[in-house]
Parts: C-alpha cells; sequence; structure tokens
C-alpha cells in the first residue's frame, strides 16, 4: 500500500523528511478495525514528532493521527462497526499512523462520520474536538461553577486547529459567555464567525482587554498555544479558584502566579487514554459520536479551511511547513491516494 514515512526526523526542507513509500497493508485483529483513508489532516503533534521521533529498529515512521474513511476489516472483538461503515478518528501517537492507504485502529477511539460532511470536512475535526471537548469537559469541567466568577470561558488562539471548534463547542454546548482570542483581521472575523461573544488581539496584554469587556473575571481559561507569553496576564486576570487548562508545552511556566487565587492548572492530552488503555478509552468513541450529532444538526461546523490532493510527501511536506509557520486559520486536509 501507498504510505508517507520517513527514517531519520529532522527539517521539513531536507530532502528524507517526508518520502513516499510502500508497505504491506495491514490485517486487523483483536480491537482494531482496518480503515481505507479517505483523507487525513495535520496538526502541530505531526511535525512535532517529524522533527525529534525516530523510527523504532530503523523502520519506517509514519505520521498523521486524523482520518476519515470506510471500515474494510474487523477485528473479532469488535462488535460496533462492520465492513463498509464510514468512521472518523484520532489513532493513537503510538502506533503507525494514518498517511497511509489502509490504516489499523482500536475501534473504541472511532466515531461514524458526519453524515453531512465529505471526507475532507470530516478528517478536520477529531483530533482536536476531542481535545477541545476532553479539556473543557472532563478537566474544566466547565459545567461546574465558579463562586463568584463571571460565567465566561478565555479561549486562547481561537483561530487555530483546537481553538476553532472549542469556540464552537463552548457557544453550542454550555451556556457561558466564550472570548477568543485573534490578532488579525481575517482571524478575528473567522473566530467571529464560528460564534465567540467577544475577541480580543492576543499580540497584546490580555488582561486589560478582559477588564475592558466589563463582565469580571472569567472563570475558566483554556490555551492553546504560545502559552509561556501569556502566564502572567493569564493569573491576573482570571478569577480565584478558576481553572485554567493548557496543550502547549511552555518552556517556562511559573506556577506560583497561580497560588493566591488557587488556581487550579489541567494539562490536556487527547492520547492520554489511547496511550495507557485506560478503562474509559471508549469514551473517545462516543465523543465523536456526540459530535457528528452536532455536526448533522447543523450546530457544529466543520473548521476545513484548505484541502490539497493527493495525500503524498509533496503535499504533507508543504502542510508541515505551513503548520510551523504557526499562520494557518482552522485545519488544512489532504485528501486520496
Amino acid at each position: 500500500m501507498k504510505a508517507v514515512g520517513y527514517k531519520v526526523p529532522g527539517p521539513i526542507a531536507e530532502d528524507a523528511a517526508l518520502v513516499d513509500i510502500d508497505l504491506p497493508r495491514p490485517v486487523a485483529a483483536g480491537c482494531d478495525i482496518l480503515v481505507e483513508v479517505k483523507a487525513v489532516s495535520v496538526n502541530p503533534v505531526d511535525y512535532k514528532i517529524r522533527n525529534s521521533t525516530p523510527p523504532v529498529n530503523g523502520d519506517w515512521k509514519v505520521l498523521g493521527w486524523d482520518a476519515a474513511g470506510i471500515v474494510r476489516e474487523v477485528g473479532p472483538d469488535v462488535t460496533q462497526f462492520e465492513s463498509g461503515d464510514e468512521v472518523y478518528y484520532a489513532g493513537s501517537i503510538t502506533r503507525p499512523g494514518t498517511n497511509a492507504q489502509f490504516h489499523l485502529v482500536d475501534a473504541r477511539i472511532v466515531g461514524r462520520k458526519p453524515a453531512s460532511l465529505d471526507w475532507a470536512e470530516a478528517a478536520a475535526l477529531p483530533l482536536t474536538a476531542l481535545t477541545a471537548w476532553e479539556a473543557m469537559f472532563d478537566r474544566l469541567d466547565v459545567a461546574k461553577p465558579v463562586p463568584g466568577a463571571a460565567p465566561a470561558i478565555l479561549i486562547i488562539g481561537g483561530a487555530g486547529g483546537v481553538g476553532s471548534i472549542a469556540t464552537q463547542i463552548a457557544r453550542q454546548c454550555t451556556d457561558l459567555t466564550v472570548i477568543a482570542t485573534a490578532s488579525r483581521p481575517e482571524t478575528q472575523e473567522w473566530v467571529r464567525g464560528l460564534g465567540a461573544h467577544h475577541i480580543i488581539d492576543h499580540s497584546r496584554p490580555l488582561a486589560a482587554q478582559i477588564a475592558e469587556l466589563g463582565i469580571g473575571a472569567p472563570a475558566f481559561v483554556f490555551s492553546t498555544t504560545h502559552t509561556e507569553q501569556h502566564v502572567a496576564d493569564i493569573a491576573e486576570l482570571i478569577a480565584p479558584q478558576g481553572r485554567f487548562g493548557l496543550i502547549d508545552d511552555p518552556k517556562v511556566f511559573d506556577i506560583m502566579l497561580f497560588k493566591r487565587k488557587a488556581v487550579s492548572i489541567h494539562q490536556e492530552l487527547m492520547f492520554t487514554r489511547s496511550i495507557y488503555g485506560t478503562p474509559d478509552m471508549n469514551e473517545q468513541g462516543k465523543i465523536l459520536d456526540a459530535l457528528a450529532v452536532l455536526v448533522d444538526d447543523g450546530k457544529i461546523r466543520t473548521t476545513l479551511t484548505r484541502q490539497l490532493s493527493p495525500i503524498n510527501a509533496a503535499n504533507l511536506k508543504t502542510v508541515h511547513a505551513l503548520i510551523e509557520s504557526g499562520e494557518v486559520k482552522g485545519k488544512i486536509v489532504l485528501k486520496g491516494f
């Protein structure tokens, strides 16, 4: 089968950074399903792994953790899917990725593709939607009020992949006032269209802009990018006993800034359940199914903003470079082999 991989981690400009290759077609066993991949999207985790992680035993390393496709085989322990089902999912970081014609994935972390979306539109959603959903409902517990705080959430990086879906989920699935950050006219317009009540500029100090809104100190802050640039501002603007979640990897993080307010800090990694095979691993399949209903009901829209075809090394290198630039809004998807 066709696939894209690498043997030596390094910069995307290198010829060998991503290469078109042929690999044996996998076979489904146990709880796995074999999916014929129709579309994939690229996330920051793709380039982070490509830059730093060599393949095991010198084999090819295949990236990609978002996919939409058709089930072609089911393992003997799978009961929820059968051959021919249309699915979407984000995979596991400990297994070969989705940049391949056929891909094995544990059925428990797979959802049924929204019927109203095409392959590319569906492939844009899983990883970012799972991240946003888990961050808000499992980590920040946004359904539980913070005493005295404004019932509001600040989403830092509102136009990015996670921010774009987090803004929609917060608006459609909670009663919170949604404040999102965006710094350019086009990204501010994008975030406004996703339903943010207020938009502030993350290139300027955040605390003063929150104060200018006149709504009080937000109960929740969800930072999706450049957290280390905003830590002091977040500590200033968040409500006492508020809850702060983040998904990036700040090199510097002074947790003592939050002690006086007794703010709780929550890391979110949507791969945790699949890495450790947690007893609630099937929650990810349930989340994706719930999201599909919201999409088909017209409450959530795809965050796809650009599409390339086919899925090959040249196009993936283009997208990796774009994602690394940090200037992308929404999600970029590749379709078809």
